[in-house]
């Protein structure tokens, strides 16, 4: 097998990185974009892509990072380094917020009372992003999510009967509510394993441990079962989702009404928005 050419590897994932910016429009001119900074593989690659298209002059927009500290001890802290290394050698604006500050919770408080933490995990999190990213007036949120996130994310909402997760599907997710930041996936079309591949001929510093409380979700069991897919019958992945991404299209999505949440005013589909329902029962049982 030849040995992969550093240049042309970078090359050819950067250009398909921008043509799926260009393809689904994510990016407009004069853009405030904020990545979703974890520190993990994923999102370092998106800001350093995201990055290089500003330096490089061919896109016209503001970039800065937001971090999440989700409290998770002998793990978080060096995904968190990572994040500000990698921000400030970019010299990329730099947030970073934790949930036991914002939140009064840290997730390893929060997990006993769940059968997953990616539960109050996910919830928290998109909740202190977009708020957020609403404080420092971002247009788009970009994610780390790559095609192996973007089908397990399907599978387990079919799996779970969960239509209305199907909106979430694709490159990009328009402004529903004033108050929810748009989001937007570059990574898109490009595997998992290519990010790693990315990261370690680059020899970039990026937190690559796997969460504690990763081997509690449906994801991860879906995760190993499509890389044995994938493995035995390659393309598996990306057909998967260029099945989806056909039939979606012609798939009949009643939008959700977005109102204010009552406690906490950030957008919800019910009168108490699930970051505030949490934490009234964290607060309930922690007390």
């Amino acid at each position: 097998m030849k040995p992969l050419d550093r240049h042309s590897f970078n090359l050819e994932l950067e250009n398909r990185v921008e043509k799926v910016i260009t393809d689904y429009n994510l990016i407009d001119k004069g853009d405030k974009v904020a990545v979703a900074l974890s520190g993990g593989k994923d999102s370092v690659l998106t800001l350093h892509i995201l990055h290089k298209l500003v330096e490089e002059g061919g896109f016209d927009f503001k970039l800065l990072a937001i971090a999440i500290d989700e409290g998770i001890v002998h793990y978080r802290e060096e995904g968190l380094e990572a994040a500000r290394g990698q921000a400030k050698d970019l010299g990329v604006e730099y947030h970073e917020l934790s949930f036991k500050k914002e939140i009064r919770f840290s997730l390893d408080e929060a997990s006993q009372f769940y059968q997953t933490a990616c539960v109050p995990c996910g919830v928290f999190r998109r909740y202190l992003l977009n708020r957020t990213a609403c404080q420092l007036n971002v247009d788009k949120l970009a994610t780390g999510h790559n095609l192996d996130d973007e089908v397990q994310s399907y599978l387990m909402s079919f799996a779970r009967a969960d239509v209305r997760r199907f909106a979430k599907f694709g490159p990009k997710q328009e402004r529903i509510h004033p108050g929810m930041v748009p989001r937007i996936k570059p990574l898109w079309l490009v595997k998992e394993k290519e990010v790693g591949t990315w990261a370690i001929m680059n020899e970039i510093p990026v937190h690559l441990a796997e969460c504690p409380y990763a081997h509690q979700s449906l994801r991860s069991r879906l995760k190993n079962y499509l890389n044995q897919l994938e493995e035995e019958r390659p393309g598996t992945k990306l057909n998967l989702l260029n099945f989806f991404q056909k039939n979606l299209r012609n798939l009949d999505q009643k939008r959700i009404e977005l109102h204010r949440c009552q406690k906490c005013g950030e957008p919800s589909s019910v009168p108490v928005c699930k970051a505030c329902e949490i934490q009234e029962f964290l607060e309930q049982k922690l007390r």
